[in-house]
């Protein structure tokens, strides 16, 4: 059972999972909601393989630094249940694993879209952590891809619709990771990693930003439904989404402390699988 339990723990099972999310969403909006399940458990396969060797790799590359946060020092190659051989060894066939179930299933596009959302999480953006905050938007990049897996997996093209998903996704995650990043601060500083905000940014001015984000997220997710893409029914459901988005980062603006990073960072973690959701349940009914 520690073993399954190490294995899920460096394949970062829950955050995999929300990947994988995106990814199927992708797909199911490219079918016109009618994707079927043969092809869905395969994404699912192929996209949690190949999300997984990049978590692998970051917890090798990053194991002397986890040992020195609290809410990493239980990872397995952190921890010392796994050696960092292991770690790769797991990462290496979960990647070829992955590359084969995207690429004999789907498409060389999808597999070569995984593989370099894998090859920028791991090699780029995982170093870049310790260099500065161009990290984020570094990393936001293959946090972004997933839907275009799922999308040239359905099609094997990739369209002004597949970029307008890349776009919602790229920018929802400043906030997201800005959030992150003002609860973490202190211990993200000790480990060594220059992320933003610093201990010492964390003030209105950086919560201004991540207003000006949420805000134009929420014009952005206005966009689709402008070109037809979606109803009014979902711009509906967009903007009350987007609203309460704004609202909690209005108030990490007025406040300006833990309590409401923190709510922040749900309402973050809520909000883009909502937003998903509504896009799914629209093009169905279309």
């Amino acid at each position: 059972m520690q073993k399954a339990g190490d294995f899920l723990l460096l394949m970062k099972f829950r955050l995999n999972l929300t990947v994988v999310f995106s990814a199927v969403i992708g797909y199911w909006l490219a079918m016109g909601g009618n994707a079927g399940l043969p092809g869905l458990l395969m994404l699912v396969l192929g996209g949690f393989l190949i999300t997984g060797a990049a978590n692998a790799i970051n917890q090798v590359l990053e194991k002397d630094y986890d040992k020195i946060m609290k809410r990493t020092q239980n990872r397995p190659v952190a921890a010392g249940r796994m050696s960092a051989t292991e770690g790769l060894l797991i990462a290496g066939l979960c990647s070829v694993g992955g590359s084969v179930v995207l690429i004999y299933f789907f498409n060389s596009l999808t597999a070569f879209i995984g593989v370099l959302s894998m090859l920028l999480y791991a090699f780029v953006y995982t170093p870049l952590k310790r260099v500065g905050p161009i990290a984020v938007a570094v990393g936001a990049i293959p946090g972004a891809l997933p839907p275009l897996i799922g999308w040239t997996a359905a099609t094997g093209v990739l369209t002004y619709e597949a970029y307008l998903l890349f776009s919602i996704q790229f920018i929802w995650q400043f906030p997201h990771f800005w959030a992150i990043g003002w609860l973490g601060s202190d211990e993200y500083a000790k480990a060594g990693f220059k992320l933003h905000p610093s201990p010492e940014e964390r003030n209105q001015h950086t919560a201004f930003k991540i207003c000006i984000y949420q805000v134009f997220l929420l014009f952005l997710t206005m966009y689709p439904v402008m070109l037809g893409i979606f109803s009014y029914s979902f711009a509906a459901v967009a903007l009350l989404l987007g609203s309460g988005f704004v609202y909690w980062g209005v108030q990490l603006f007025k406040h300006c402390n833990q309590q409401y990073a923190l709510r922040l960072m749900i309402a973050s973690i809520i909000y883009l699988p909502l937003l998903q959701i509504a896009m799914a349940i629209d093009i169905l009914f279309r």
